[in-house]
């Protein structure tokens, strides 16, 4: 357990002691497999579904586990340290059950909210698409009502769990207003609905992401979350959280990046001494763990933030923004400890490097997220982070 984890109960203790144990035993052993054949792990979401992992930061009575942000984002952290993919799968997940949790009916959500929290049901999140993937505003997949039906047309980019998926959050533009937007839940299995083939990409290769085309898709109106022009206030109330998410799995690949660099120093001997006891190494590890730790605070403080009903957006970008930056370098500084052997897929720490780059991108590249906090400095000119009284009690 990382030295500078503090968990608010007991419970909350034993939960990530469960998740370590979990993901030890049947994550690890498939994650080299897996991510070498770019095999979809959908088994292993099943088995972290079965151990209520698939829905802790949402109510109980739907199903969720009612835990609070501050650890749901540490069972994250945990099962990327060991599997980024599977990570990142949690975060996505999390985000697409987002829209029926916040904006749906009572009736909608006793109807289908059950199923997803408990995994049975696995969610992706259709916001992006080629053109348009920095300005959702700016999106052309439609939804026209006719009847009692919605008929959706479009294609969206860079889908998270495309083509495996169980359900799919989609945004749709339901009016040629610049807000016009409208979000759905859409089974998959729905005609008209397909995926293209994966993407073949530089990491995170366990999960698949795939552009999903909807020609001519028919769904009931009640699949509608919230009202008709809701959808992009939805799509943006649930960033915020999904930052935090991959800010957790850029965090749990900086600890395992960590984890791997001091094992190996500690064994291998140059000149006669432990190449850790060099001043030079040394310091570069120690630079690996103030930067994990900085990004791991930041994380927290925006979850506590979020837990307690305060503000949080401009926090989440920041801990977005510092957790992968951080864990960009700390992976390449992984490589560079272990040497040759680190530039060969005989050791995982090249896989991490690789993985790491994509968390600077999606959910809002890191360029975004300055944009973000610059214009909240600017609305806001005191420029002073919202403040947590109970972080100094």
């Amino acid at each position: 357990m990382p030295a500078s984890r503090v968990l608010p109960t007991e419970e909350a203790t034993a939960l990530i002691e469960l998740v370590r144990e979990i993901s030890e035993r049947e994550l690890l052993p498939l994650v080299a497999e897996a991510e070498a054949t770019e095999t979809f792990p959908r088994e292993a979401f099943r088995t972290l579904g079965r151990a209520g992992l698939l829905g802790l930061p949402y109510p109980e009575e739907h199903g969720g586990g009612g835990q609070p942000y501050e650890v749901y984002l540490q069972v994250v952290e945990e099962i990327a340290t060991v599997w980024a993919s599977v990570g990142v799968g949690v975060s996505v997940h999390a985000l697409s059950c987002f829209g029926l949790a916040t904006a749906g009916t009572d009736e909608q959500r006793e109807k289908w909210l059950p199923e997803m929290l408990a995994g049975e049901l696995l969610g992706a999140y259709c916001l992006s698409e080629a053109h348009a993937g920095s300005d959702p505003s700016a999106m052309r997949t439609s939804a026209r009502r006719d009847g009692d039906d919605f008929v959706i047309n479009g294609a969206k980019a860079w889908t998270t769990h495309g083509g495996h998926a169980d359900f799919y959050k989609v945004m749709a533009r339901t009016s040629p207003e610049k807000n016009g937007i409208s979000c759905f839940l859409v089974p998959a299995g729905t005609e008209g609905l397909v995926a293209d083939p994966p993407e073949r990409k530089m990491g995170l290769t366990g999960s698949a992401t795939a552009t999903m085309r909807f020609d001519d898709v028919r769904i009931p109106a009640e699949r509608l979350l919230g009202q008709e022009g809701d959808g992009l206030k939805i799509a943006l109330a649930g960033l915020d959280s999904g930052r935090l998410g991959i800010a957790a799995v850029a965090v749990g690949l900086g600890q395992a990046a960590i984890d791997h660099a001091v094992a190996y120093a500690g064994e291998r001997e140059q000149f006669g001494q432990r190449i850790i006891d060099f001043q030079g190494l040394a310091f570069l590890l120690a630079d690996m763990e103030a930067a994990v730790q900085t990004a791991r605070a930041m994380m927290l403080h925006a979850a506590r933030l979020k837990d307690r009903g305060l503000p949080f957006s401009r926090e989440a970008s920041i801990a977005k923004l510092t957790a992968t930056d951080a864990a960009m370098k700390v992976t390449t500084d992984a490589v560079q400890v272990l040497g040759g052997y680190g530039y060969t897929r005989d050791f995982p720490v090249e896989r991490f490097m690789r993985e790491a780059k994509v968390t600077q991108i999606f959910e809002g590249t890191n360029q975004i997220q300055r944009l973000v906090i610059s214009r909240s400095l600017a609305k806001n000119r005191t420029g002073h982070l919202h403040t947590d009284p109970q972080e100094n009690t």
